[in-house]
């Protein structure tokens, strides 16, 4: 419809001051112009002769049959193709298997492929109180510029009760221990009753903490390698 609008406004325009002026004024291409004032030619509709060596509909259908065949069906059309002609058997080129399979809505992989269960992130979910705790360590400003204190904190994962704190001078495997054995032993837990998760800082993999575990019967679970302990 503009163009229409445009090729109106330049032939108005042409008799006045001619054709280049007038397609200055309108901002027009003078190629343009004059290519929209050559006649139309309407293409004929040409239809492409079937070629002479062209398939027949039993013999694509034969193609489609060998292809789909149970020795056949999984293996890689070039595969089939030196098989049968091994055979003896010659029904045509890859070519036109690949173009048979495709027109059939059949030319996806046709290899047998592994399939792999999705991945899940491992997760601790506790039913009960005193059923799984989770533990840290983190620093706390201090009163002075560049003086840090270290937080140590066991919560029970079913209530989020915290259930033992405690703020040192510095991170140390041995008050881990105590740390963690006080909390043990004030909430009574029985032994192979408790699962306390932790991340992989050095105080939670410790020895003095690792055979405290062990004595105490506890199960001891720590979060992916470079994984925050609130997501692993």
């Amino acid at each position: 419809m503009v163009e229409e609008l445009l090729d109106a406004d330049t032939a108005s325009l042409i008799p006045l001051v001619g054709v280049k002026k007038a397609c200055e004024l309108l901002g027009r291409v003078r190629s343009t112009f004059y290519r929209r004032q050559q006649p139309r030619i309407a293409k004929e509709s040409f239809i492409r002769p079937s070629p002479p060596n062209a398939l027949s509909e039993p013999e694509r259908a034969a193609v489609l049959a060998l292809l789909n065949e149970p020795e056949h069906c999984d293996l890689a059309i070039d595969q089939v193709y030196a098989r049968t002609l091994d055979e003896g058997i010659y029904l045509c080129s890859p070519a036109t298997m690949h173009r048979l399979l495709a027109k059939s809505g059949a030319s996806s992989d046709r290899r047998a492929l592994r399939t792999h269960p999705a991945k899940k992130r491992p997760e601790l979910l506790a039913t009960r109180p005193n059923e799984i705790w989770s533990w840290d360590i983190t620093k706390l400003h201090g009163p002075t510029r560049g003086l840090f204190y270290d937080l140590y904190v066991i919560l029970d994962i079913f209530s989020r009760y915290v259930l033992n704190w405690l703020v040192a001078a510095h991170e140390d495997a041995q008050l881990a221990k105590e740390f963690i054995e006080d909390a043990i032993v004030t909430q009574g837990v029985a032994r192979d009753t408790l699962t306390i998760h932790a991340d992989r800082g050095g105080a939670m993999r410790s020895k003095p903490v690792s055979q405290l575990m062990v004595d105490l019967g506890v199960v001891r679970s720590h979060s992916r390698p470079h994984v925050c302990l609130f997501t692993g």
